[in-house]
């Protein structure tokens, strides 16, 4: 497998996941109601079952009350459809698209930014912020590889450099 195949494999499969969490956050309740199903609700509560149920009760009295927060989610799961088109422009160029591959670096380093700084002023619990930092550091492996093969192709195709 060259180069160019190998980045659109990785490339495809990142803009596949971004696709899939995206469409996550529209069925939000369902999916909560669905995890909640698994914890004992009379079982001690802490760790995660405890946010689970936390979240799931949230959510139910948040949408009853005011069914327009869910629309905040629904622009959530669309921004991240919007992200993944921007990279088609690399799937199809990676060369002359380099600069959405550092633009998605970047945004993957500013996910654990912001999960450590508007973490704590939500009262997210440590574990619920190190994992949404994982999602940056499980974007930013695949996109710098990318990277790193865009910049192979750009001296294949400009030796000189």
């Amino acid at each position: 497998m060259n180069d160019l195949q190998k980045l659109r494999l990785v490339l495809g499969g990142f803009i596949v996941a971004l696709i899939l969490s995206g469409a996550t956050a529209f069925p939000l309740q369902r999916e909560l109601d669905f995890l909640a199903s698994f914890v004992n609700p009379d079982g001690p509560h802490s760790g995660l079952g405890f946010w689970i149920l936390t979240v799931r009760d949230g959510l139910h009295e948040s949408y009853a009350r005011y069914p327009w927060l869910a629309y905040g989610t629904d622009w959530l799961a669309f921004a991240h459809i919007v992200i993944a088109v921007f990279f088609l422009g690399p799937l199809i160029d990676p060369v002359r698209n380099v600069w959405v591959m550092k633009a998605g670096l970047i945004a993957c380093v500013l996910v654990i930014a912001l999960a450590m700084i508007c973490g704590p002023i939500r009262q997210i619990p440590l574990g619920w912020r190190l994992i949404d930092c994982s999602f940056g550091i499980l974007g930013f492996v695949p996109l710098y590889y990318c990277l790193r093969l865009a910049r192979r192709l750009e001296k294949n195709v400009n030796p000189n450099q």
